[in-house]
């Protein structure tokens, strides 16, 4: 268990304790165990959730090195179209299809 771990159970131990003992009564001869039951119960309740918070996965990482990245995808071909356009061919202008692309 690391040190961190360690600290939060031992502060959820403590607050524990210190809640129980502010609002217990005191005992009684006849109380059919019910102390006993609730210390067993609170336990049990703080293993589990002492256990939820150890078996947590560790969070994605926040950077991704690029050099691992793949190459990305290459740019779509021009788009390109045949339209009539009046060209000059050196005595007068003659309408030729010329290839037009964006």
């Amino acid at each position: 268990m690391t040190l961190k771990l360690f600290k939060m159970a031992l502060a959820a131990g403590v607050a524990a304790a210190t809640v129980m003992g502010a609002a217990s009564s005191p005992a009684t001869a006849g109380d059919g165990g019910a102390i006993a039951a609730g210390v067993i119960g609170g336990a049990a309740l703080g293993a589990l959730a002492a256990g939820a918070a150890i078996n947590r996965p560790p969070p994605p990482p926040a950077y991704y090195d690029p050099a691992y990245a793949p190459y990305p995808p290459p740019p779509p071909p021009p788009h390109c179209w045949w339209e009539p356009q009046q060209v000059w061919n050196g005595y007068g202008y003659v309408v030729q299809r010329v290839r037009v692309c964006n």
